[in-house]
């Protein structure tokens, strides 16, 4: 047996909260320590403010949270020697410059940094107070001086090698557990057919781009609309079943899902996104519905796992033909859930990791 290594975990939110973190590093974290690391985590977030960090207003919860969060970083500089790696994801403090981030370099033995999307590029349809957290700086500079960079998509990993000071970065794509996301549907049309979205305020901007899309679609044939998120939905005269995220019925909600769909505002902060909602879709065996952009070609192959659309009437006409198909539906559904069996899950994608933690640690792999 090896020797063990120390991790610190450098991240934004608690455990188990965001779905950038479960679904990306927070699922190995049981394969790390079979494999001989020692992990503490420190979350900038507390579950206080997790809870109220997406909610306009709340400005003192929202202060309280952020002073709270910079005494946890403030501790972390006492101890960051003791370990042999610092895992950073997304930045060490919200607001400011770099100075914590530079701080947290020279302090470090070696740093993994973890980008999730594209902070170099702003976002819009943000709060004020989220816009800060996405700020663009730190970024550049863990990317530029971190020991390794863990990339969210091809396009970001391109800038991250040209950057990086050791030519050190890999893309790993967003995963999921394929034991623990499950299909369980049966394809035909008995029922009112569910189009189903899930996400966070953080990505509301791009439902909201084909709002049209299901005002048309509601002219031709009859569906059910599921929003699966963080915050109220409405469109008049849909059909519209809004329902909070939670962990505990996540599974259960995308199960009562016909068909996925991930549209995307095409812009350069997009070519950031690793496709997640797309692979959450397709591992419940789900036909997907995409914008035909970014990493999302990469994962769905039009007409074979899934569908790739471009317009306004491409987006009617493919959830159309989907809900009036539920042959069609089955076929594209379980070629979604093998592509993601054989390229998603996180029994493919582990190896990635533990294989960067041993080479940036020195560990035999």
């Amino acid at each position: 047996m090896q020797d063990k290594k120390s991790i610190l975990i450098v991240c934004p939110f608690p455990e188990g909260a965001a779905a950038g973190q479960r679904l990306k590093y927070e699922q190995y974290l049981k394969h790390w320590q079979e494999n001989g690391y020692e992990i503490t985590i420190s979350s900038f977030m507390d579950m206080s403010m997790w809870k109220v960090v997406y909610t306009p207003q709340n400005y003192v919860s929202k202060i309280l949270g952020t002073f709270r969060g910079h005494c946890r970083r403030l501790y972390d500089v006492f101890r960051i020697r003791r370990y042999d790696l610092v895992y950073i994801f997304m930045w060490v403090t919200p607001f400011g410059s770099t100075f914590f981030e530079r701080l947290y370099r020279l302090l470090s033995k070696s740093i993994v940094y973890d980008i999730e999307d594209n902070f170099l590029e702003q976002q819009k349809g943000l709060n004020s107070f989220i816009m800060i957290l996405k700020g663009p700086r730190k970024a550049k500079y863990l990317i530029k001086n971190s020991d390794y960079v863990i990339s969210s998509s091809p396009f970001l990993n391109d800038y991250c090698l040209d950057v990086n000071l050791r030519k050190a970065s890999t893309f790993i794509s967003s995963s999921v557990n394929t034991k623990y996301f499950t299909p369980k549907k049966t394809f035909n049309n008995k029922k009112k057919v569910t189009i189903g979205w899930t996400g966070t305020f953080s990505s509301k901007r791009h439902l909201d781009l084909i709002r049209d899309v299901f005002f048309e679609l509601n002219k031709r044939i009859d569906f059910k609309l599921r929003v699966i998120s963080n915050f109220q939905y409405d469109l008049p005269g849909i059909d519209i079943e809004v329902i909070q995220w939670t962990k505990k019925n996540e599974v259960k909600d995308l199960q009562g899902i016909d068909i996925g769909i991930y549209p995307l505002v095409q812009d350069e902060w997009v070519l950031g996104k690793s496709g997640l909602k797309a692979i959450q879709y397709m591992a419940f065996g789900l036909p997907t519905v995409a914008t035909n952009y970014g990493t999302t070609p990469t994962i769905i192959e039009h007409m074979k796992n899934g569908w790739l659309v471009n317009t306004h009437n491409e987006w009617v006409a493919a959830l159309e033909k989907l809900i009036k198909d539920p042959k069609l539906r089955q076929v594209l559904g379980k070629a979604a859930r093998l592509t993601v069996k054989e390229k998603y899950s996180t029994d493919v994608i582990k190896s990635s990791y533990i294989n960067i933690l041993n080479k940036v640690t020195g560990r035999k792999t």
